[in-house]
């Protein structure tokens, strides 16, 4: 049958992609003006491109101390919950046939429905008092709060996994260490690479909880560098959406580079 283009999806997809690309041509554009030419039109094109917005909003923001700490809190968070949630999914999804882990997998998913506002002054003192309101604490936390998204995903895309595949390996001598490292964990690079992605793109992001943990203003991340470029300089819009820019253009790029492992993980993950 010959194929026909489905209009009104496309004409969705359409203005879908204007109302993505207007908020980022403002914020472009108000980084690249002046004060004056800002308040003249938000929405005219520069006459002048004034990159020494970039400059002194890296000057005034700090912005590479800030940088370098949402970096190394995104990257360890990144490792410390691919290993320990794919490990503990993996546990719960072999075992999903007893009832201790069939509650325990109930367990851990219920906190998706839990906000953290409701828990956020006992986690405050609790960290406080155990000396983790810092970069380490925050990382610990990261990796806890994604366990409940996480082993959603990966319980349903491990079910899908032929038990087959681990048996043949016992028989050949593997341990159950082994089964999972040399077996399983090779195949869940595509769901490892959403669970990845998902995870850098909260932990880079993430305003609050760095807000209510971090006590130290040397362990300040990007979010909150923003927050007290905008408060203290609020006027200038042209500095703080330069700042916003530069923060947002790692994680894009990463965004466009993978984002269909994104889709397809999630779709896989979805299975059983």
């Amino acid at each position: 049958m010959r194929e026909r283009t489905n209009w009104p999806v496309t004409t969705l997809i359409a203005l879908g992609s204007l109302l993505i690309l207007i908020p980022l041509y403002i914020s472009i554009s108000i980084a690249l003006k002046n004060p004056q030419e800002l308040a003249a039109s938000a929405l005219s094109f520069p006459i002048n491109f004034h990159w020494e917005n970039f400059t002194n909003a890296i000057e005034v923001t700090n912005f590479f101390s800030a940088f370098k700490n949402s970096a190394m809190i995104t990257i360890f968070t990144l490792v410390f919950t691919l290993l320990s949630n794919s490990l503990v999914a993996y546990g719960i999804a072999r075992n999903m046939h007893r009832k201790l882990f069939r509650n325990l997998y109930y367990y851990f998913v219920s906190a998706l429905f839990i906000p953290f506002p409701i828990i956020m002054l006992p986690v405050v003192k609790q960290t406080s008092a155990l000396g983790l309101n810092n970069m380490v604490g925050l990382i610990l936390l990261y990796v806890v709060y994604g366990m409940a998204m996480n082993i959603f995903i990966y319980v349903g895309y491990i079910r899908s996994i032929p038990i087959e595949l681990e048996e043949a390996a016992i028989v050949d001598g593997c341990s159950t260490w082994g089964v999972f490292w040399k077996v399983i964990f090779p195949l869940l690079t595509p769901i490892n690479a959403t669970v990845g992605i998902l995870t850098c793109l909260w932990a880079w992001n993430d305003f609050l909880l760095p807000l209510v943990i971090l006590s130290d203003s040397a362990d300040a991340t990007l979010p909150l560098v923003q927050y007290v470029f905008q408060t203290e300089f609020g006027a200038d819009y042209n500095l703080a959406f330069a700042s916003y820019l530069m923060a947002m253009g790692p994680m894009v790029f990463i965004y466009l580079f993978a984002q269909k492992w994104i889709i397809g993980g999630v779709v896989k993950g979805a299975i059983k």
